[in-house]
């Protein structure tokens, strides 16, 4: 009879490993989850502000070949 007592401590305490280690293992998929999620916002930022400066070294770029031709319009005008 004591052989049976012990089968049955032990599968309880087989239950309540795997259960913990379920629990465990739940948790910490969602907080892996929730970590993917913060990352992926400030790669979305990060992507964005990168855009942005393309964007304005393109702007930067026109107008500097702006200013050359007008200095150079200058030039022309002042040797006349």
């Amino acid at each position: 009879m004591n052989w049976i007592a012990d089968i049955v401590i032990g599968v309880l305490a087989l239950i309540g490993t795997l259960g913990g280690a379920y629990l465990a293992n739940r948790k910490s998929t969602a907080l892996i989850a929730y970590r993917l999620e913060q990352l992926e916002k400030k790669q979305d930022k990060h992507n964005q502000l990168i855009e942005r400066t393309f964007k304005l070294e393109e702007r930067a770029e026109v107008l500097e070949e702006r200013v050359r031709v007008a200095n150079h319009r200058i030039d022309d005008l002042e040797q006349k």
